[in-house]
């Protein structure tokens, strides 16, 4: 059944995404988002992980507004290959910081589950994961405002 669903996802992905450019940034984000939910799975420390999870789910929430942005701008100026069209450069370049930004909580959510379990004090890390978070969903936000003014 799963593999059904795996195909049918597939297939609308590629409606709604194209292959190209706009796809893999939508991917890569998500893979980013797979990234910092896997280190989730190794804190043991309750607050910690409770802090960390905050974080997790408002990164989360960003999933839909960069699909919405990537499937904007595939229909905008489609992308089936490695080009960025030349009119949604900027676009791209906030959603691959976003990408860049996800990666780099992810990171800081490490360090501090490290950190936390070395020496205790994990509240300075969980300040650096959100802080990273931010940037984030700023980069997400720039996103959606030049595709928006681009469309004007």
């Amino acid at each position: 059944m799963a593999l059904f669903a795996a195909a049918r996802q597939g297939r609308k992905d590629d409606t709604e995404l194209g292959k190209g450019v706009w796809r893999r940034a939508h991917d890569r984000f998500t893979r980013g988002l797979d990234r910092y939910h896997q280190m989730l799975e190794g804190v043991e420390d309750d607050a910690l992980y409770n802090e960390l999870a905050l974080v997790a789910n408002d990164l989360s929430a960003l999933l839909p507004r960069v699909r919405a942005v990537c499937a904007g701008a595939q229909k905008q100026l489609p992308s089936s290959g490695q080009d960025i069209p030349g009119g949604l450069i900027a676009v791209h370049r906030a959603l691959s910081r976003s990408g860049n930004s996800l990666a780099a909580a992810a990171e800081a959510a490490a360090m501090s589950r490290l950190e936390g379990e070395r020496w205790g004090i994990a509240s300075a890390g969980v300040e650096n994961v959100r802080r990273r978070a931010a940037l984030v969903q700023d980069d997400v936000a720039e996103a959606e405002r030049v595709l928006a003014d681009s469309r004007t």
